[in-house]
């Protein structure tokens, strides 16, 4: 009977992470067409960060209330949501008549994806056992990577399909349009899946989240798991807990202390710029466009390393070596890039950042995020730090272009200045690991509640 609770657990998280899996393709897209938005629109440096960013200002929207969203009308109706703006933004972004339109189309897309990066993993969080829950929330992180790859390929197929001057005119519409297909399928597949039985008990349907554990982990799972969220969700609304409470306050600080730091330590400049920056080291379009999509290979790669790693080796271990990790590919990156090494060398520490990112930070830091959370206030507080984190996200994909391109920096630095800021933060989040977030392997959420 176990098997088949498990086969029905999994089905339901992977109905679940094509939010990731949307949430890694929009965000990717423009990655391949960032360049022919450049020329198409005739964007500055400013204004082509702010195309790369819009979106990012689209999820900061999002989770500002996806949380009280999820905590009201349910997860599962928040996922609707969020689908349906992808595949709004799909279409927008693809007929877009000017750059405003352009952007009004993406920052609609990044609403849906701020929802989906905090709904989705709390929803697997709270429908899986604390054995496989682990595995199941970096699954998540695994679609997020799995619809960049994918985008990745896609925008390489739609570039051969004409010269520069077709591209800049028609294949970035292209690239765009061609997320309504898996926003279609996330919808449709969406209305199959169960909501969250820890949501259900605080609204007081207990015999419907019975219902549900009883299929996640048969009947003895069932009533000792309600039993748990029973007493809990009493202790909390005894408590009247508050975001800003003294007991809740210290880990609502560490999360979005950890969510920031995800993003400045540099991702999204390797995820949305890559191309670019392969480009100026001497890539050719079509070069560019496969040595990005090497990248994202070797992102899932160690995505699924860690997948198969979390629940045996623990967040705490992998979050540390794979930070220490990163830090060092940075400050190797910085050294090649400041001495005008060849570009394979550049490709190397790039591969080497991406392999220790998906390893740990990548998904582990989702893992984290999605159960030191009391569930009275998870919605909300997810919500708080995932907004920290696209905050954090707009900002670094808004600046590396500034930086990179400002014309004292690279004469002086010659395009390495923002790997050495990134290699900062890397220290940062390494302290912060080690230091402040306790380790959560194994435990149950209403555990990990206690604990704190």
């Amino acid at each position: 009977m176990r098997d088949a609770n498990t086969a029905y657990v999994v089905l339901v998280c992977l109905v679940a992470a094509l939010g990731g899996l949307l949430f890694g393709y929009d965000t990717a897209v423009i990655a391949g067409a960032i360049g022919f938005l450049q020329s198409h629109f005739q964007l500055d440096p400013i204004m082509k960060g702010w195309a790369a960013s819009c979106a990012l200002l689209g999820c900061v929207l999002g989770v500002s209330f996806a949380g009280i969203l999820s905590d009201r009308a349910g997860r599962k109706k928040t996922l609707l949501f969020s689908a349906c703006l992808f595949l709004v933004s799909a279409v927008g972004t693809a007929l877009a008549g000017s750059f405003a339109h352009f952007v009004l189309a993406r920052i609609l897309g990044g609403v849906g994806i701020g929802i989906a990066s905090m709904a989705s993993p709390m929803y697997i969080a709270e429908i899986t056992p604390a054995r496989i829950r682990g595995r199941m929330v970096s699954v998540n992180q695994f679609a997020i990577i799995s619809g960049m790859l994918v985008i990745y390929f896609v925008n390489y197929f739609i570039a051969l399909q004409g010269d520069e001057a077709w591209n800049a005119a028609t294949g970035w519409r292209w690239m765009f349009a061609s997320g309504a297909v898996p926003s279609l399928l996330f919808l449709a597949l969406l209305l199959g899946v169960p909501e969250s039985p820890r949501w259900l008990v605080e609204q007081g349907l207990k015999a419907r989240a019975r219902r549900i554990l009883s299929r996640v982990g048969g009947e003895s799972f069932a009533d000792t798991e309600l039993s748990s969220i029973e007493q809990i969700v009493s202790r909390e609304k005894g408590m009247a807990l508050r975001l800003l409470a003294p007991g809740v306050k210290p880990v609502l600080l560490i999360g979005a202390a950890l969510a920031i730091l995800q993003q400045v330590t540099g991702i999204n400049v390797f995820l949305y710029y890559a191309p670019e920056i392969f480009k100026r080291l001497g890539s050719g379009v079509n070069a560019a466009l496969l040595q990005t999509i090497v990248v994202g290979a070797v992102n899932m790669l160690f995505t699924i390393v860690a997948i198969q790693t979390v629940d045996a080796v623990g967040r705490k271990p992998l979050m540390i070596v794979g930070a220490s990790g990163m830090g060092i590919s940075l400050l190797a990156m910085g050294f090649a890039a400041q001495l005008g090494a060849v570009s394979y060398w550049v490709l190397a520490f790039i591969l080497s950042y991406m392999a220790c990112f998906a390893l740990s930070v990548g998904p582990v830091t989702w893992v984290i995020l999605s159960e030191i959370f009391p569930t009275g206030i998870r919605g909300r507080a997810l919500s708080v730090a995932t907004f920290a984190l696209w905050a954090a996200n707009f900002f670094v994909s808004q600046t590396f272009p500034m930086m990179d391109e400002q014309p004292w920096l690279v004469s002086k630095f010659n395009h390495s200045f923002p790997f050495y800021i990134y290699a900062l933060f890397c220290v940062a989040l390494v302290w912060l690991v080690w230091k402040k977030i306790p380790e959560t392997k194994g435990r149950t959420l209403e555990d990990i509640e206690k604990a704190w």
